[in-house]
């Protein structure tokens, strides 16, 4: 589901020492190993859906254009792109997602996708990304950056036309912000596209807004398996600011609340998005996640 919108850029004149404040508490760019091991549980990278469907319906890429496809994990975007005949060049970190991309190509018969493992934080250049590229420079779901900044503007000067990108408007597309509330602890609010259109803005590059909403259905074989992936889940959003006794009784709390909200899975054995076999529990309730779309001519 696609939300079309224009975001004013912040008023308070002081938004460049929040956003320097901001830099300060954001985690850690993500490890090629994490991606790698998750890479092996994959088929695909949230293989066509809704999210997809609207991405590239607001990406307005045209017929025959080149497209640089920045995180591209395992080809979301990249393999339908390239079965549309458009030039792809697919970069990411992961040598297991660039692997899982390049299995699916080969037996989709793609020849016009060209994977290259490279980080956010490479010289582009060294590998061959150098100013005006492509015609469009894409980034879905992958800016995990120390330096939003920087990360944007490397976009911006590959593409001869046009940047579209999305980030969470969420804390972290790996946390459950309604967890959270639930169990008694609060959740950091995440700020990055608001941060990304003023750096923009700042740039006089005008971009607009529009939101897809995507919904995550987590599955579990059972209530130990649930317990210990939401478990993770609240360890790693509260270390920043929860205290050991705030996040242990917290953690407490989880073991109720998920005893009174896991319910057994209708569709238990099927093949989910990722082209998992779906376990035997799920929420009551599928987490909703909003994503910003961002996109700017050049």
């Amino acid at each position: 589901m696609e939300n079309k919108n224009f975001l004013p850029a912040l008023t308070t004149t002081d938004w460049n020492a929040e956003y320097q404040q901001m830099q300060l508490l954001r985690r850690k760019t993500d490890d090629a190993a994490y991606w790698d091991k998750r890479a092996q549980t994959f088929t695909t990278k949230d293989a066509p859906n809704t999210y997809v469907e609207a991405f590239l319906k607001l990406a307005h890429i045209k017929a025959g254009e080149s497209v640089f496809d920045m995180g591209c994990g395992t080809g979301a975007l990249a393999l339908p792109l390239a079965r549309a005949h458009h030039p792809v060049i697919a970069a990411d970190f992961s040598a297991g997602m660039l692997g899982q991309m390049i299995e699916q190509a080969q037996l989709q018969n793609i020849t016009s996708l060209t994977p290259l493992q490279m980080s956010w934080e490479d010289n582009w250049t060294a590998f061959g990304i150098g100013e005006n590229s492509c015609d469009v420079a894409i980034a879905s779901r992958s800016i995990a950056v120390n330096d939003l900044r920087t990360a944007l503007l490397k976009l911006t000067k590959v593409a001869r036309r046009r940047v579209c990108i999305t980030l969470a408007t969420g804390s972290s597309p790996r946390t459950d912000e309604r967890i959270l509330r639930e169990i008694g602890l609060p959740a950091v609010a995440g700020k990055d596209y608001l941060y990304a259109f003023n750096i923009l803005a700042q740039e006089g590059i005008k971009s607009e807004v529009s939101y897809i909403e995507s919904t995550r259905e987590y599955t579990f074989n059972s209530y130990d398996e649930a317990l210990e992936h939401f478990s993770s889940m609240v360890i790693d959003a509260t270390r920043s600011f929860a205290s050991e006794r705030e996040v242990d009784h917290a953690l407490i709390t989880l073991a109720d609340w998920l005893q009174a909200e896991l319910v057994i899975n209708e569709t238990a054995g099927h093949l989910d998005k990722k082209g998992v076999a779906q376990g035997k529990w799920r929420l009551r309730e599928p987490r909703k996640v909003t994503w910003a779309f961002l996109a700017w001519d050049i």
